[in-house]
């Protein structure tokens, strides 16, 4: 790495609000904190903010919306995966929401970085580093769906490219006009913010009550 003007190497660390400092390339789970990821998430427009409404749709409420849409497709989901799924684009809140055609271009660096953090994150709430296969592909199932739903409700997307490129949904009744639609709506950032903790901390405590999840504290 190319050292600075100073002689010394490239800051690669994230001051939060919190007081933390964030190291993108050894990322420690003691710098993670759940106020900074939820300030970080409301603040981060997925679409790169080409949706309709006066707000952006945040990660933040995308996250809420994955998680949801988790407990639809399995509805017996324990509270720790559920705070995984949660979480599932938390590293968002350090690097931002880049959209699929720029990860392509990026390539493995980016994911490297974006591997690390979700590590780091997962280890300071007490999840596996790395996920069950099983509840992997119950996030990105639900990620999926999500982004369906966002792309023709919010993001100028047609049903039929929609689908192609996010697959249809299925198990979601149409209205009297035919179409697949949840009513997204893009909230104000201290709203989303708000939304995302409070959801955080009622999962949290569904898991400090789960004899089966003694990990979490």
């Amino acid at each position: 790495m190319a050292a600075d003007r100073s002689g010394q190497p490239p800051r690669a660390w994230q001051r939060m609000l919190s007081g933390r400092r964030l190291d993108l390339l050894d990322p420690s789970p003691l710098d993670v904190e759940i106020e900074d990821i939820a300030h970080g998430l409301a603040r981060v427009a997925r679409w790169n903010g080409q949706t309709k409404g006066d707000h952006a749709f945040s990660v933040a409420e995308h996250s809420l919306l994955v998680e949801d849409l988790a407990l639809r497709l399995k509805s017996d989901i324990p509270p720790k995966w559920r705070m995984a799924v949660l979480l599932h684009d938390a590293p968002e809140y350090v690097i931002g929401d880049m959209i699929s055609p720029f990860k392509t271009v990026m390539g493995g660096n980016y994911k490297e970085i974006e591997a690390r953090l979700q590590g780091a994150i997962h280890l300071r709430f007490s999840l596996p580093a790395i996920l069950p296969q099983a509840i992997k592909k119950l996030a990105k199932r639900a990620d999926m769906i999500s982004a369906y739903f966002e792309a023709v409700e919010l993001a100028g997307f047609d049903e039929a490219e929609a689908a192609r490129l996010f697959g249809r949904p299925r198990g979601f009744t149409a209205g009297k006009d035919g179409r697949l639609r949840l009513g997204l709506k893009p909230l104000p950032v201290a709203r989303a913010q708000a939304d995302f903790l409070a959801r955080f901390r009622e999962i949290a405590l569904a898991r400090k009550q789960d004899p089966q999840d003694r990990e979490f504290c």
